[in-house]
């Protein structure tokens, strides 16, 4: 999650209609499986009972691919999801992050249990006289105890200068101003600043910006053409919603579709369109950008201590899936968009966006993340 892009108030209910459609690829086209039944209900419970405009889902397995839509992708015109919609992805962004730093790894350019200060050398020595000791693992891990920076910084704030650039290391000054949560590798704790600095990582090891490496190392290989890491660019390229914040109860939801994403550099800030996050997804969890000895160490999981059990790698959640087995993948919370991805072993996917940041609504993370397991136990 980008987690402060989550606090923007209480539920308001939307009034407006609600559209539903499918889009099956291939000659199964005529005939909807009993499962994608299923998810269709939960995106239509997403965008009724949860009060967001829209919701995608796209579900991948031996059928081939089936798009699912629900609600709509503009408040104003009524018009709807499209089914090649770019979102944007929030912290979906730090399994990229995280698989560009263990490709340096594997080159032998980074090492995962050595000190960060040995990249970034004074960057975060003195926080709390632990920060030189802490590792590049503990970093993709959130095992760090750096605070949050976006704990400081209030999405208010972010909203009343949305156009504002943010530099790296203003957002990491935030965090530091504040004490560590605790001495590094002792607990768990998910905090944005460990991708932020990472990505600053990225950028010293390799003399270039980490987004450009993003695009170098996988978008362009697998032929992301939807996906991108936007720098300064306010607006969203291609087919696109509008994306929608709560600010309060009762109020109006307002359009947040526009905005720097700067704010959210390597944490957060990269869009993508559900089938190119399923297609990373499946590259990165079948050896096609990772080692085998790199993708065992991003896959070597802690516990977070949620009650869902959810377990945490480098850059990527472990969640035990309701019918047995487990997938893996991410979410990601920003401005305007919520999204999810899963992948099982034996190659079943789902990933669900919607437009419309959640604002601390557990009901809408619920059926965002009951829509994915329902389509993989499908």
């Amino acid at each position: 999650m980008f987690t402060h892009a989550r606090a923007l108030g209480a539920a308001l209910t939307l009034a407006m209609g609600v559209a539903s459609s499918a889009a099956l690829a291939g000659p199964r086209a005529a005939a909807e499986p009993a499962g994608h039944t299923a998810v269709q209900k939960v995106l239509h419970r997403l965008t009724t009972d949860d009060g967001a405009p829209g919701a995608l889902a796209e579900v991948r397995d031996r059928r081939g691919v089936t798009v699912l839509t629900s609600g709509v992708a503009d408040l104003r015109t009524n018009a709807p999801v499209r089914a090649n919609s770019n979102f944007r992805i929030g912290s979906m962004t730090k399994p990229y992050v995280a698989t560009v730093v263990l490709q340096l790894v594997g080159e032998h350019r980074v090492a995962l249990d050595v000190p960060v200060e040995r990249y970034l050398p004074g960057v975060v020595r003195g926080h709390g006289n632990d920060g030189r000791r802490i590792t590049v693992r503990e970093l993709l891990q959130h095992t760090s105890g750096l605070p949050d920076y976006l704990t400081y910084l209030t999405p208010q704030d972010i909203l009343a200068d949305r156009y504002a650039h943010h530099e790296p290391a203003e957002l990491l000054r935030i965090a530091l101003a504040h004490p560590p949560l605790f001495r590094p590798g002792r607990k768990w704790s998910y905090s944005n600043t460990n991708y932020l600095l990472a990505s600053m990582l990225i950028e010293k090891v390799t003399g270039h910006p980490y987004g450009a490496e993003i695009e170098r190392r996988i978008l362009r290989p697998l032929g992301l053409r939807s996906t991108s890491v936007p720098g300064d660019e306010t607006g969203i390229p291609g087919p696109h919603p509008r994306g929608y914040v709560r600010p309060g109860a009762g109020a109006d939801p307002i359009d947040a579709t526009e905005f720097n994403p700067s704010v959210a550099a390597g944490s957060g800030n990269m869009i993508s369109s559900a089938s190119d996050v399923s297609r990373f997804f499946d590259a990165l969890l079948h050896g096609r950008l990772l080692r085998p000895a790199e993708l065992a160490e991003m896959t070597r999981t802690r516990a977070t201590g949620s009650s869902d059990g959810r377990a945490y790698g480098l850059g990527l959640e472990r969640h035990p899936l309701p019918c047995g087995g487990v997938y893996w993948g991410h979410d990601g919370d920003i401005f305007g968009f919520a999204t999810m991805s899963g992948t099982t072993t034996d190659g079943r996917q789902a990933t669900v966006m919607v437009n419309l940041d959640p604002g601390g609504s557990d009901a809408q993370d619920a059926d965002v993340k009951a829509a994915v397991t329902t389509a993989l136990c499908s």
